[in-house]
């Protein structure tokens, strides 16, 4: 089957070269926020991998009130840009609202749509009509191949640049799954798909700041099933000291690991293209 190809930047989505989105969960100091491109800049010389820079200027699904949702809309595009900019990064972030989509548009090369939300056609609507490229992430309750109807709401509304997302489902209560067969659905749909890593290991109704709120042993066999499985891109959110993270502490991967964490899968998707 042939797949659309996606470009986000140099990076042609899609295409028979795995790509990357990563970065901090959501966005700290600057301080930290450089600290992680320095490292993917690094990362991407060494393994030429291209890399997609991801992180959310506001988390608008935290439990409680309490936790650090980010610094806002207006700083937080400001600091990707800084980031684009020095680095040269394409930059990715979530909206919320249909009124987030055109100003974080003017910087973010992905406006990303968050799982709980990708049903809402307002706010698909509203990402597609900027023209940038957007990256759907497939909801814990819905069926993989039902993702054919958030695809064709950017469609039918000017903009067939879109990247589906598998990020797990909701089995019992507080636990994910990634059923391999997703990747299977959702690559039928002929647009580029990514595997979210990080966020399919946390354990719901634990804060992400207690080490039980997410299960990192099983991010190197998640990964390479998900890759084996012929995903073309993978999302693994990093962070320079992940248990000081401000948000997803416990399933983010130390950005100092990633090189050595990336390399099977580099192999393993270069080994799926060649026997598809």
């Amino acid at each position: 089957m042939t797949k659309k190809i996606v470009n986000v930047g140099n990076i042609p989505c899609g295409a028979n070269e795995l790509f990357l989105i990563s970065g901090p969960c959501v966005i700290e100091e600057e301080s930290i926020m450089m600290k992680t491109a320095e490292k993917l800049r690094e990362v991407q010389e060494k393994l030429n991998i291209k890399i997609i820079y991801k992180s959310s200027f506001t988390k608008d699904n935290r439990s409680s009130l309490k936790y650090y949702d980010g610094p806002g809309l207006a700083k937080g595009v400001a600091l990707l840009a800084k980031i684009k900019e020095q680095f040269g990064f394409p930059v990715l972030t979530d909206i919320h609202s249909h009124e987030q989509a055109a100003p974080a548009a003017e910087v973010c090369d992905v406006l990303q749509i968050p799982a709980y939300l990708c049903m809402q056609s307002s706010l698909l609507v509203a990402a597609a009509k900027t023209g940038a490229v957007v990256n759907i992430k497939h909801g814990q309750f819905l069926a993989p191949d039902n993702m054919k109807h958030p695809l064709q709401k950017c469609i039918d509304s000017g903009n067939d640049k879109v990247i589906l997302t598998e990020r797990g489902y909701t089995f019992g209560y507080n636990d994910l799954i990634v059923d391999p067969r997703s990747f299977f659905h959702m690559n039928n749909l002929g647009y580029p798909v990514v595997f979210d890593i990080t966020h399919c290991v946390r354990k719901y109704g634990i804060p992400s700041s207690d080490a039980k709120g997410g299960m990192r042993e099983f991010l190197p066999v998640l990964s390479r099933a998900g890759v084996a499985s012929g995903v073309d891109g993978v999302f693994i959110e990093t962070h320079p000291e992940p248990e000081k993270a401000l948000c997803d502490a416990a399933s983010q991967l130390c950005v100092n690991d990633l090189e050595e964490f990336l390399k099977p899968l580099i192999e393993i998707h270069n080994l799926e293209v060649k026997y598809r």
